[in-house]
């Protein structure tokens, strides 16, 4: 019994790990507590920033071995572990190792290389646990403007290369901004900011006020919620739509079966054509017809497109 799937057998994820980043005061951390039923470990000490109507069950964080503590605990009640911020959550990973093994850091209390090659599997092991738990993650953090030859480029205020390898375990990465007076959040990346975007969200989506002028709540904290709704229903379909890939993919393969000759080499490409194709399989089909009838020693007609005994073609 083989353990290898196939596209349309695979499980949908169901666990979705996000970055947002952006300009302060724009309500990143609200923002990311509009997921489905968060707990805030906060390790920037900022929940008094939040708006008591959006304030959630929130670990305050003094040390690693807290969040090593919290998360053995029973988290039933929770959906969604939000990270504020991604910056120093890794300023605690970094002190937690130093203190374990001094050897990890340099006498300015940095990590060495071989600390940060720790720290980078360290979050790595942490990502891993907290989608075992089932849980999803929202890491927020602040923006930092560097610059790449002349263009200046925003990225998230993570130290030194962390930023990079944190992007490569997400799912999302979105830069918050305000344009005018609305704020917005991108998830596709350009050259002026960092972007993942892998569940073809829209480019730039507008995010509904949920705080009014005066400190009132003045709408519903689901914008994420919703979010996570799309993404699931994107791998839900697109699962779907592989095995409708795959049993294309094989009837195309039968008929290919079928060419014995230029007439038969002709009625199939009339019928494959007919299919209503996904991704690419008019391409492969097209590949498939092609090496049959090379196999067959049939030639392309280029005048009348149609296949030939290559004898006939040679003749004429």
């Amino acid at each position: 019994m083989t353990l290898i799937k196939r596209p349309s057998e695979l499980n949908v994820q169901t666990t979705i790990k996000v970055l947002i980043y952006g300009q302060p005061g724009l309500g990143k951390t609200t923002l990311a507590l509009s997921s489905p039923d968060p707990v805030l470990f906060d390790f920037d000490n900022g929940v008094h920033r939040i708006n008591a109507a959006h304030k959630v069950p929130t670990l305050q964080i003094s040390s690693w071995d807290e969040v090593i503590e919290t998360l053995q605990d029973n988290l039933s009640e929770f959906k969604t572990i939000v990270i504020d911020t991604a910056g120093k959550m890794l300023d605690y990973m970094s002190a937690y190792i130093i203190r374990n093994d001094p050897k990890m850091g340099q006498r300015d209390g940095s990590l060495s290389l071989k600390g940060y090659g720790a720290r980078k599997q360290m979050f790595i092991n942490f990502l891993r646990q907290v989608s075992m738990m089932g849980k999803h993650i929202i890491f927020v953090a602040h923006e930092k403007e560097d610059k790449e030859g002349d263009q200046k480029i925003i990225r998230p205020e993570i130290g030194g290369s962390s930023a990079n390898d944190m992007i490569k375990e997400l799912d999302l990465v979105g830069y918050m901004q305000a344009i005018g007076k609305d704020r917005t959040i991108s998830f596709d990346p350009c050259e002026k900011f960092y972007g993942k975007n892998t569940c073809n969200l829209p480019s730039t989506i507008k995010v509904a006020k949920v705080v009014n002028e005066n400190g009132i709540a003045c709408g519903d904290n689901n914008f994420m919620a919703s979010i996570f709704d799309s993404y699931q229903k994107y791998l839900k379909e697109q699962v779907d739509r592989a095995g409708e890939y795959e049993a294309l993919i094989d009837l195309i393969k039968i008929n290919v079966e079928a060419i014995v000759n230029a007439d038969t080499a002709n009625e199939i490409v009339d019928k494959v054509l007919k299919f209503e194709h996904v991704w690419d399989s008019k391409l492969k089909a097209a590949s498939m017809i092609s090496k049959r009838c090379a196999e067959l020693g049939l030639k392309l007609n280029k005048l009348t497109k149609k296949y030939e005994d290559a004898k006939a073609t040679t003749a004429a």
